[in-house]
């Protein structure tokens, strides 16, 4: 449940990112800081916190570092090519493109850590993206010709989808040595600190000051709803189900922003899409009776 959960709310980013995009015209990296900005406050004071606790065993050097390695990696290189991705290409294909990470994850785990993927999780993931391949050629269908940046977007989500898939692989083996919540808020507060240095080696800090109100609204909502509720259930989930696991279940995101695309941005769905995502409803059905 937990796992689920974070799932749909990380999928109300997108559905933030496009409005944004749509009513108030700001760029990606922009964005990208505000995100950042509100997200931070809540990062750091849960990692302070965890930090005073009397049973804290600080990290050693080396888990400083990969802490930092993969926090960044999962939440800044990550989300710059999703923010950059999601201005050429639909939510609802974004979604279907960034889901190919479940996949990722378990090649990942058996290549780089020789996990074993059992039979139920051959199953779910042949069901699973049996349905994300339905949904996605559904989608092509309504690709428009005269939309060149189209390949690049999507170009753009697929790399995103690899450095995602090597977050949870590597948050993955952490995470049961460092705790989970202890880790997601170093995790995640280095990469806040990443995207706010781009940003400003980048950007204007003056631009920030400059932004309509409906700019700042659509951040707040995306950094809590979408970014710091969801990062704490997806690691709580990770740390009793698994990596592998929890990337499958993560599979529902497509349906929820599907159907969020369709409620809040107009965007249509066709049959096949429906079909597609009754697919991935049957594989995270799967992995949940394995659990139980």
């Amino acid at each position: 449940m937990l796992a689920l959960l974070g799932a749909v709310c990380f999928s109300t980013k997108a559905i933030f990112v496009k409005l944004a995009y749509r009513d108030t015209g700001i760029d990606s990296v922009t964005l990208l800081a505000l995100r950042m900005i509100f997200s931070l406050p809540f990062f750091a004071g849960s990692a302070f916190v965890s930090s005073a606790k009397s049973s804290n065993v600080p990290f050693t050097r080396s888990q400083w570092l990969w802490i930092a390695f993969v926090g960044c990696l999962g939440y800044y290189i990550s989300s710059l090519l999703d923010f950059i991705g999601l201005q050429f290409v639909t939510a609802g294909l974004e979604r279907l493109i960034l889901f190919v990470y479940p996949t990722l994850v378990c090649i990942m785990s058996a290549v780089w850590f020789k996990a074993k993927i059992n039979t139920i999780q051959w199953i779910a993931l042949v069901i699973t993206y049996a349905g994300l391949t339905t949904a996605f050629l559904s989608e092509a269908d309504l690709w428009s010709d005269q939309n060149e940046n189209l390949v690049y977007g999507a170009v753009c989500v697929f790399i995103c989808a690899i450095t995602y898939a090597s977050y949870i692989v590597g948050s993955g083996k952490l995470i049961p040595i460092v705790g989970a919540s202890k880790f997601n808020s170093y995790a995640m507060s280095f990469a806040c600190i990443a995207v706010l240095a781009h940003y400003f080696v980048s950007g204007s800090v003056q631009q920030l000051m400059n932004l309509s109100p409906m700019a700042y609204t659509y951040s707040i909502l995306m950094a809590i709803l979408g970014t710091v509720i969801p990062s704490y259930l997806v690691t709580g989930g990770m740390k009793r189900i698994g990596a592998d696991n929890t990337a499958i279940i993560g599979s529902i995101g497509p349906v929820s922003t599907l159907l969020m695309a369709y409620w809040f941005l107009g965007e249509s769905f066709s049959t096949g899409q429906l079909f597609g995502t009754a697919l991935i409803l049957v594989g995270v059905t799967l992995i949940g009776r394995q659990k139980s």
